[in-house]
């Protein structure tokens, strides 16, 4: 469907490059507010720098810092502290998550044919890995037990893993499952592995996916080394955020509002063992095992011909102590008041919590945005204040299940239904050299455009063409789990995307820390400043526009291509099924939008700002995504309304785009098909609706 959109072409020179960036348009933008918008821009683009950039990442990731501890308060006061130096209103929303309060004890050895007692902390090859406050491996929300039992291998610990497991006569019930990470979220390993009988769960990585196959180790090089672990969260409720609270705020449990909590012996909670080890421990448990050869796909790294089953000589010990308890958690949110359109909000995200050091994961986002509250804290000095509101939030306890931010979202849903312009999310965002990212439709090209605007560095390129490569534009991805955006694009309905560079990294470990990011993701610290213009441009062009500017066309673009996917995965199993209908309603949506398109250039070509008309549109036009918001919810989970976009409730990190059909096909039905068809038949025709009135006020 060719793109209508009024563009007005200006080139922008940026100190930061030689070069003249390329050819650059300014949506929803009148003609008489174009000269601005491009000085500002300049301006801003010369603000981020690498050594105040490499200066807040140095000092948020000095000491571990996870979720509840007297250290990430002490992050949490610094995040604060610059904030208000720049300018931003700051409000720190506190709340009372169960969760656990510490490692506990996590013990593994093995017992038969000989007793070893395996490592379960990476070994100190660094100033930081060694620090007293380092914790062993561990994965929060285990279940406690104590079992010693044989072992089976399960490849990832999929649901099709365990399947195939089935099909071969395999039983895991009372024994000791040893899956590698990959393929799935970690605690979707031990749900499946815990509804198939399992005794606990260890869980590693394999060389083959990150390791010496990957090229050299460290601390010689980026890869993982055979100390490696890697931490994580486990819960999986059929929401997210808090376990105790879904869909309303885990409000502090002293505060004056009082919140009802379920009973912790009520939430679907693990009951098994859970712990990580390195692949070093772990081969030493892979290279004793004498059962039956893997399935195809199934062989690692290790030097060992993989086995499914352990044999009744091997038996391990696996010991998880794990004490679940209230924790107070606290976010950061900064405000830069818009001067004409207040209560409407850009909000960027990032969460400051980590599991140790988090130098790449989560603060390289934390600084990353520091800095963009800081440059924009100058410009609205400048005299260059936002027309709509900025909010710059850090949130905590997303290591634990994406906590913090969900929390805060139910708080304030309301709100943020009607006020929420768009979400960015910031999680880990300068973590390599490889730029990307994912997104709603609306804003997919919004980033394509400020990537146009930013130089790479230490090239004549923009980032729009080192991101594209040999393709002639660079593809934007659609947003999955595992992260902050969750809450207020898939709950909410709130636009969101999340990017910025990624690379190896040693993930969620006690090597994720500043030497390791100095010497191998960024020792130039010139990827910091690149992503906070990336994010700065968006956030003022959404903020400064006349018209927000959304990619309205890319709705329908998107639905036709979702609904193709759709119609053929079920077709697999009922080849008589059809999307014609939606199909048609969607044709019709891509009819009205152009007529909108065409609406819209000509009251932006007329040069005059009516305010009436502006607020009427910009506050359908923030309605637009809510049309697929149902409070029914999804088969898997009521809290996950989107019918747009869900997490994969498979592998928690995947993204689902037209989850309620993608549920169904995933069961191989066609019972629910009709009233699926019904709900999306209605939610197209409500963002049908929308677009013609947006085409009414313009007449």
């Amino acid at each position: 469907m060719k793109k209508t959109f009024w563009r007005l072409s200006i080139c922008l020179f940026v100190a930061a490059g030689a070069h003249t960036l390329n050819a650059q348009s300014l949506t929803g933008f009148l003609p008489s507010q174009q000269a601005k918008e491009q000085e500002a821009e300049k301006l801003f683009l010369q603000k981020p720098k690498p050594e105040v950039y490499k200066k807040h990442l140095e000092a948020l990731t000095r000491v571990p810092h996870s979720a509840g501890t007297p250290e990430n308060a002490q992050v949490r006061a610094y995040i604060v502290d610059i904030m208000k130096k720049a300018g931003w209103q700051v409000e720190e929303p506190a709340y009372d998550i169960f969760m656990p309060v510490s490692p506990g004890e996590n013990t593994v050895e093995i017992i038969t044919p000989e007793k070893i007692k395996l490592n379960t902390t990476e070994t100190p090859v660094d100033a930081f890995s060694g620090q007293p406050r380092v914790t062993g491996g561990w994965n929060s929300f285990s279940g406690s037990g104590d079992v010693t039992a044989e072992v089976v291998y399960a490849n990832f610990g999929t649901k099709e893993d365990f399947e195939k497991l089935e099909s071969m006569g395999v039983s895991v019930k009372g024994k000791i499952v040893i899956a590698r990470y990959g393929g799935n979220f970690r605690g979707y390993k031990a749900k499946h592995a815990q509804a198939h009988g399992a005794a606990g769960v260890i869980i590693y990585t394999d060389p083959i996916d990150a390791g010496y196959m990957k090229g050299i180790t460290y601390p010689e090089g980026p890869q993982a080394n055979d100390s490696y672990i890697q931490r994580g969260s486990l819960l999986t409720v059929d929401f997210t955020g808090d376990p105790l609270t879904p869909f309303v705020p885990a409000l502090p449990l002293d505060g004056k509002k009082k919140i009802e909590r379920l009973s912790p012996d009520k939430v679907d909670l693990h009951k098994i063992p859970v712990t990580p080890i390195s692949y070093g421990a772990a081969k030493e448990i892979l290279t004793r095992m004498t059962g039956q050869s893997v399935p195809a796909g199934w062989q690692g790294a290790l030097p060992c011909a993989y086995r499914i089953e352990g044999g009744s000589k091997l038996k391990v010990h696996l010991k998880v102590e794990q004490k679940n308890d209230f924790t107070r958690v606290t976010n950061v949110i900064g405000t830069l008041k818009g001067s004409e359109f207040p209560d409407e909000w850009i909000i960027l995200g990032s969460h400051y919590d980590a599991w140790v050091h988090g130098a790449t994961d989560p603060n390289s986002g934390t600084s990353m945005l520091i800095s963009v509250a800081e440059a924009l804290g100058e410009l609205t000095k400048a005299g260059y204040r936002p027309k709509r509101s900025i909010k710059i939030c850090h949130w905590d306890a997303e290591e634990f299940g994406v906590i913090g931010s969900t929390e805060w979202v139910e708080q304030f849903k309301e709100e943020l239904s009607a006020k929420a312009v768009a979400y960015m999310n910031a999680d880990a965002a300068v973590s390599g050299k490889f730029f990307g990212g994912a997104s709603s439709p609306s804003l997919k090209q919004l980033l394509k455009d400020a990537t146009q605007m930013v130089s790479y560095p230490g090239s004549d390129k923009t980032v729009y063409q080192q991101w594209a490569g040999a393709k002639s534009e660079p593809e934007v991805g659609n947003l999955g789990g595992g992260s902050d955006h969750i809450a207020f694009y898939m709950y909410v309905g709130v636009p969101s995307w999340g990017g910025g560079t990624g690379g190896v990294t040693p993930y969620h470990s006690a090597y994720d820390n500043f030497e390791y990011y100095s010497r191998f993701v960024d020792p130039t610290f010139q990827m910091g400043p690149m992503v906070s213009q990336i994010f700065g441009i968006m956030a003022m062009r959404l903020a400064n526009a006349e018209v927000i500017p959304y990619d309205v066309s890319r709705y329908a673009t998107d639905l036709e291509k979702h609904l193709s996917t759709i119609e053929k995965t079920i077709k697999v199993y009922s080849p008589a099924y059809s999307c014609e209908k939606l199909m048609t309603a969607v044709h019709e949506l891509g009819k009205n939008i152009e007529t909108y398109n065409a609406a819209q250039q000509k009251y932006i070509q007329a040069n005059k700002s009516v305010k009436n008309t502006t607020a009427e549109l910009n506050k359908i036009l923030i309605s637009l995504e809510k049309s697929f918001i149902d409070t029914q919810g999804m088969a898997y989970g009521k809290w996950y309304q989107s019918l747009y976009a869900s997490p994969d409730p498979y592998s928690g990190y995947a993204s689902w785009m037209l989850p309620g059909f993608m549920y169904e096909a995933s069961l191989k039905s066609t019972a629910n098909l009709p009233h699926l068809e019904t709900r999306y038949l209605k939610a197209i025709q409500s963002l049908n609706e929308k677009v013609t009135a947006l085409t009414k006020k313009l007449g």
